[in-house]
């Protein structure tokens, strides 16, 4: 276990296929109209999930502050988390992310700051995907890698053509 900022990242040396099973089926069952969408299949999510690290948060906990600079992804298996931030009027724009869900999508492709804050709203588990292990699983299974990029343009490109679920992007 470690801590990366701020939020304590597990990293299983071989993760089970239980977690596997639950994160696969929690993107199946998502419905959400920017829910991410995965052609991987079973053998490429198993190795997929070597390049993973389990993220557990409590309700209230921040994953995300708006302004930092990071580019880690995260796939959400379950719970739900709030994406907010204070417009200059001094307006909360809100949007919800639940179990299915991606988070982090806009920093991982414009290696700009975070634009939104993201808070737990219950007992979350999520994988992370950082970029350098994106980097490294690019150089070692390209496929797997294009597939995964694609998926998260898409809800990229869902959540910017949708102005409520603009703020979603992260």
């Amino acid at each position: 276990m470690r801590v990366i900022f701020g939020r304590t990242m597990h990293a299983p040396s071989t993760p089970s296929p239980a977690d596997l099973n639950r994160l696969t089926q929690a993107i199946a069952h998502n419905q959400a109209e920017d829910g991410f969408t995965s052609t991987l299949t079973a053998a490429q999510w198993d190795m997929l999930t070597g390049y993973l690290q389990l993220c557990v948060l409590a309700p209230g906990e921040i994953l995300i502050t708006r302004g930092e600079v990071d580019r880690t992804v995260y796939l959400v298996e379950s719970g739900s988390l709030s994406v907010h931030y204070e417009d200059d009027k001094g307006r909360l724009k809100l949007a919800l992310v639940g179990a299915g869900g991606l988070i982090g999508e806009a920093a991982f492709f414009s290696h700009g700051p975070r634009s939104a804050t993201v808070q737990a709203g219950s007992p979350c588990r999520l994988w992370a995907v950082t970029s350098m292990r994106f980097t490294e699983l690019s150089n070692r299974h390209p496929a797997i890698a294009l597939s995964l990029v694609m998926a998260m343009g898409g809800v990229l490109a869902k959540r910017l053509v949708n102005r409520r679920r603009r703020i979603a992007a992260t």
